[in-house]
């Protein structure tokens, strides 16, 4: 990078070098921290790809998998859930040289992965598309290691399905996966939610279908899903046994979203609630990165001020 003040001789009194001023001290030029234009841009240190795991059997999900999805109101497809395993395999695996969930028990990942990102096929069995003969088109917010973004997938082989993340490490794993799995439905998107949202072209008011899970509380979350949505579209987030108090805090985040709550399902796993997009959103929302999260949407912030 080269210096403000320009090129400076060795004694720092070139043309375009410091002025000495009267009774006071010469001051040495201060060097550039960067490479100069002879030097070419900055080396990044550089960082041993990550291997991805390939050719894995699919892990037995047990019989009474069937069975519970079955509880759930699922049918599942012997080749679903032969997809199933085989997703999970990809996951646990990739999961040992980086950090896609916290969840490293197969048990544990099968309850609740698998188990609770079925939960929302019901939901989505309600949505339309927003044309006749017109495939539903998903996209989930924050997918990470793929829920539940590939599992719909799998299970909605019917539906295009996008992906996003703003981790490009991530965002290679779910390409990675569904180009295991044979998953023809999928693209991947790596951006930031409210960067991608204000893609008028693509992406905002696009889809019939939002889905997000573990992404933040709904004031929050709300901001970062509704735009995708098309008028009269859903947002279908899954939450904890916190989502009516996280309900109330949201009212003004879905007025001023131009959202209704028009629904919340019970699961074995959590709550399932799903948000209506009545009208446009605002064109001021969602705002710039990391706004959503630190000064969420209709909640008075330690100023005493509406977050607007």
């Amino acid at each position: 990078m080269q210096h403000p003040h320009g090129r400076h001789s060795e004694s720092g009194r070139g043309p375009s070098g410091p002025k000495r001023k009267p009774g006071g001290r010469s001051h040495k030029p201060r060097q550039s921290a960067g490479p100069g234009p002879k030097d070419g841009p900055k080396q990044r240190t550089w960082k041993a790809p990550v291997e991805l795991p390939s050719g894995l059997e699919p892990i037995d999900l047990g019989d009474g998998f069937v069975a519970r999805a079955a509880a759930l109101g699922i049918e599942l497809e012997a080749k679903e859930v032969r997809d199933l395993g085989h997703y999970l395999a990809l996951l646990l695996a990739a999961n040992t040289t980086m950090n896609l969930t916290a969840v490293k028990d197969r048990d544990d990942a099968i309850e609740k992965h698998l188990l609770d990102s079925l939960t929302l096929l019901p939901v989505l069995a309600e949505a339309e598309p927003s044309g006749e003969g017109e495939p539903l088109t998903i996209i989930d917010i924050g997918s990470g290691g793929g829920l539940p973004g590939l599992v719909l997938a799998i299970c909605r082989r019917d539906a295009r399905v996008t992906l996003l993340d703003s981790t490009e490490k991530k965002c290679g794993f779910l390409r990675h996966a569904a180009k295991e799995i044979g998953l023809e439905n999928v693209s991947v998107l790596h951006d930031r939610a409210e960067v991608a949202a204000q893609d008028k072209s693509n992406r905002r008011g696009k889809f019939d279908v939002v889905t997000a899970r573990a992404v933040g509380r709904l004031a929050s979350l709300l901001e970062i899903t509704v735009p995708f949505a098309r008028v009269g579209g859903l947002c279908v987030l899954t939450k904890g046994q916190k989502a009516d108090e996280e309900l109330a805090e949201a009212k003004g985040a879905l007025h001023l979203l131009h959202a209704a709550h028009a629904g919340t399902v019970e699961t074995p796993t959590g709550r399932v609630v799903v948000i209506e997009k009545l009208r446009k959103t605002p064109s001021a929302y969602p705002r710039e990165i990391g706004e959503p999260k630190r000064n969420p949407l209709g909640i008075e912030t330690s100023t005493g001020t509406d977050a607007e």
